[in-house]
């Protein structure tokens, strides 16, 4: 059932990652419980005593997640499950769906409210847990309810959830802050109807926003850094950024500006490398690891930290 020493550097948009002890992917929920029962019987008893869903991680398109060279003494689950079923005024996508995949879809169908998304790369299921946002939109804003299992208890149990209960927060939500305790495996979206010819004028304006802005021509996990809210800025600084504040979708000072304002641009170490092109991006160019890649994350906070007194938040999952 489960594939054994599988390299999650072929499974990572960043091509870094040792390996994982055991990997699996599901296309239904019926696999994911299965998966869970024959891991149950493998995982150390430590690990079972404490919590049924340590040693899992859950895997989407690898687009965010910085594997470690060490690898993943555990398993690597990936719910692969792709649904997308108009139900009423309802839109259920399973968590393994593309985010490209569903803006195409809605596209065809003229449906609004995923627009801010064109380029975003990632799957649905994991757009929600980090509740992925750009463009000044945030995917919280179309979510009705959301699917999990509950993986940490002898017996995997459903559970669903309105909007209000995912406890959606800046690039996060309940399902983040709960850790190795459940697996999103679908969300129910509200859309509405729209103007195909607009809708596709402003993806495709996105779209090449990030491949002029940022540097797709490398191997990355996005933004490394969270953008920082202006409200946990110092008011007497506040008038020093006034030209960079943008909303995200609330007043923020752009990490990148910060990063390239502490002269890090182009600073790499290894095989890793501050992008010139858009600092918030640590690109693999050149067969990088991720000690590389955690030793720039490092210089960067100590050096915004001394400049600007601005303690930078990661956005990337580390494993």
């Amino acid at each position: 059932m489960f594939v054994e020493n599988v390299k999650l550097s072929s499974y990572s948009n960043y091509k870094i990652g040792g390996p994982a002890r055991y990997f699996f992917e599901a296309k239904s929920i019926d696999d994911i419980i299965k998966a869970l029962e024959k891991w149950r019987l493998l995982a150390p008893y430590q690990i079972r005593k404490a919590n049924f869903g340590s040693g899992v991680f859950t895997l989407g398109a690898g687009t965010n997640i910085l594997f470690g060279d060490e690898g993943f003494n555990g398993l690597i689950l990936k719910p692969n499950i792709q649904l997308i079923k108009k139900e009423g005024d309802i839109l259920r996508v399973g968590a393994g769906v593309l985010i490209s995949q569903l803006v195409d879809y809605l596209i065809n169908k003229n449906l609004s409210g995923l627009e801010w998304a064109g380029g975003l790369p990632g799957t649905v299921g994991g757009a929600v847990r980090g509740n992925a946002g750009s463009f000044g939109g945030e995917i919280q804003t179309i979510v009705k309810e959301v699917v999990s299992l509950d993986i940490s208890r002898p017996q995997t149990k459903i559970i669903r959830r309105n909007n209000r209960d995912c406890n959606f927060s800046y690039r996060s939500s309940i399902f983040k802050l709960n850790k190795n305790r459940e697996i999103i495996v679908e969300a129910a979206l509200i859309l509405k109807k729209g103007d195909r010819k607009l809708m596709q004028t402003i993806i495709e304006e996105n779209i090449n926003y990030r491949r002029q802005k940022q540097p797709l021509e490398h191997p990355n996990i996005g933004s490394i850094f969270k953008n920082v809210a202006l409200k946990k800025v110092a008011k007497n600084a506040h008038k020093s950024f006034n030209s960079v504040i943008k909303n995200d979708p609330f007043p923020v000072i752009p990490a990148a500006h910060l990063i390239s304002e502490a002269g890090l641009k182009g600073i790499s170490h290894g095989g890793a490398m501050i992008s010139p092109k858009h600092p918030n991006f640590i690109v693999n160019v050149l067969g990088a690891t991720a000690k590389d890649v955690k030793n720039l994350i490092q210089l960067v906070k100590k050096e915004v930290k001394k400049k600007f007194n601005i303690g930078l938040e990661e956005e990337i999952v580390r494993l």
